[in-house]
């Protein structure tokens, strides 16, 4: 059932409505392939990046067209992020898996709790 190709494609549409929203639903899908579907740790990467590649792509010219894109912000940080992903994986391929678990899910307990716990700044 999990494999299911029509359960699949509903899953990855779910996912990507959230990461159109900026809910973060390639936090999700790595829950997913991890918990539910029982996918190795760097299986589940994979996947997840294949996931995310076009899912922001997308997001990003819709943001661009309704003017909510700045570049002058947006390729710095593209460029930092792009070389810190490339160093990390380069890292992670010689780290213990078990570490790796549990920093993601230190991460995804402070995101969470941040969420939960967000005010806005009143501007003054």
């Amino acid at each position: 059932m999990l494999d299911a190709i029509p359960f699949v494609i509903g899953i990855g549409a779910i996912l990507g409505f959230l990461s159109g929203l900026g809910i973060g639903g390639g936090s999700l899908l790595m829950l997913w392939l991890t918990a539910i579907v029982g996918l190795e740790q760097g299986v589940a990467r994979a996947i997840n990046l294949m996931f995310f590649l076009p899912s922001a792509l997308i997001c990003c010219l819709f943001r661009w067209k309704q003017g909510r894109l700045s570049w002058e912000t947006a390729l710095p940080a593209a460029i930092a992020g792009c070389l810190a992903a490339g160093l990390c994986s380069w890292l992670g391929g010689r780290m213990d898996t078990g570490l790796l678990r549990k920093i993601f899910g230190v991460l995804l307990l402070f995101t969470g709790c941040r969420e939960i716990f967000y005010r806005p700044r009143k501007d003054k």
